[in-house]
């Protein structure tokens, strides 16, 4: 894009601060405008009007008044154009009327311009006509000039100014409506900006629940199971302090990688890792086994065709609903977990034998917020896929995860 001459820039610099000084004192624009055409009027008034007008014997002290009337005005003309428009036409027809014929009835065009700046069309039609009005007494009053003379090239000037003034106020209307334009812009964009860190906390207090809440489950059931063990297994006890230190290190990993995007600055050197997979299912499922739950998996199918996005979904639900199991089975409780692979996409079933508090029993309810099943609903809503949850219908009691997420439209042939 090329630059504007520097004359240009510089007329465009002088014009803004201009406008800027009128919109902050007004008044004194309109004092310094009114000054000027004042005293244009008052020097025509001297002398200088009876050069052209028809009548020469007009008193001094109605020249005077004439000359008021229609140049002082001028300080209202944005306040109040139609009558400070009204005032100079009434003064124009006694000007008419006696032949002095004063030039500063010409300043009735500056009201003209701020009338179609400022006013309806409409107003603008009834203005030009109460303007025409002087015209037509002093050409039937002195008709030593022809009609054409007197009247018409007034009209054209007055059509002209007009025409002037609302390409000024269109030029206005389409400048602020940009403004406006950009305004509402910048605010859509801080919105959209605010969703998408709503969006990230969001994903964030997700993935934490899910590595803190699996992660300490684990690290639970397995300082459980080693103080059970210290007495009459020393070396089952040292198995289950290695774990508790393994699971402990993996999760301080996880969430130093995960907390990284919130550090103002350029993140420390990490060590980096992917995000889970289908691939780590077997990694989880041992790390639950040795927590001391039994858990039996059956695995139908490859994962090869299954994106990183849906991978890492189904990890955390499978992760979430053993979590669940570890801390509200009760003693006794097995888990399953099946695993589909098939052409419509990839399902996944995770039941328990737990006879102790579930997610949906008032037991919990009480003391958990049930983020983990929303987390769940959350990033199955991601992928339009289907997810159930709810006890089973058995005597011995149970809960049943059921999800379903269909295959990626867009990888399909």
């Amino acid at each position: 894009m090329t630059e504007p001459h520097p004359l240009t820039q510089l007329l465009q610099r002088l014009t803004q601060r201009v406008r800027a000084f009128d919109r902050r004192r007004p008044l004194v624009w309109d004092l310094l405008v009114t000054v000027f055409f004042v005293g244009a009027a008052l020097v025509d008034a001297s002398g200088g009007w009876r050069n052209v007008a028809p009548n020469t014997d007009v008193p001094g002290p109605l020249i005077f008044l004439m000359t008021m009337g229609l140049s002082l005005p001028v300080l209202w003309r944005r306040r109040h154009p139609m009558a400070v428009l009204g005032v100079m036409v009434a003064t124009g027809l006694v000007n008419s009327w006696s032949g002095a014929m004063l030039q500063a009835a010409l300043i009735q065009m500056l009201v003209l311009f701020s009338i179609a700046m400022r006013l309806p069309l409409k107003t603008l039609g009834w203005a030009g006509l109460m303007m025409t009005a002087p015209l037509v007494v002093g050409a039937i009053r002195y008709p030593e000039d022809s009609w054409d003379q007197q009247i018409i090239p007034n009209l054209w000037a007055y059509a002209l100014i007009a025409l002037l003034g609302i390409a000024v106020r269109s030029r206005q209307d389409y400048t602020e409506a940009l403004v406006e334009r950009a305004r509402q812009l910048e605010v859509e964009r801080d919105q959209q900006a605010q969703l998408a860190a709503a969006a990230e906390r969001t994903r964030i207090a997700r993935e934490m629940h899910d590595i803190i809440g699996h992660n300490l489950s684990v690290i639970t059931g397995l300082a459980d199971g080693g103080k059970y063990a210290a007495a009459k297994s020393p070396e089952r006890a040292g198995q289950a302090l290695d774990a508790i230190g393994t699971t402990s290190r993996q999760a301080l990993g996880e969430l130093r990688r995960l907390l990284d995007v919130l550090r103002d600055g350029a993140p420390a050197p990490a060590e980096l890792a992917p995000q889970p997979a289908l691939t780590d299912l077997g990694q989880l499922i041992d790390g639950v086994r040795a927590a001391g739950l039994p858990v039996h998996t059956t695995v139908q199918g490859s994962p090869d065709t299954v994106p990183a996005g849906r991978q890492l979904t189904v990890y955390r639900v499978v992760q979430e609903a053993l979590t669940n199991t570890l801390k509200h089975g009760g003693p006794g409780a097995k888990a399953t977990v099946d695993v589909t692979y098939a052409e419509d996409g990839v399902t996944v079933e995770v039941t328990d034998t737990g006879a102790g508090a579930t997610p949906a029993s008032p037991a919990s309810s009480a003391s958990s917020p049930g983020r983990g099943l929303t987390g769940m609903r959350e990033r199955t809503a991601l992928y339009d896929g289907t997810l159930e949850a709810g006890p089973l219908p058995r005597p011995t009691g149970g809960w049943r995860v059921h999800l379903h997420l269909p295959k990626d439209s867009e990888t399909t042939p």
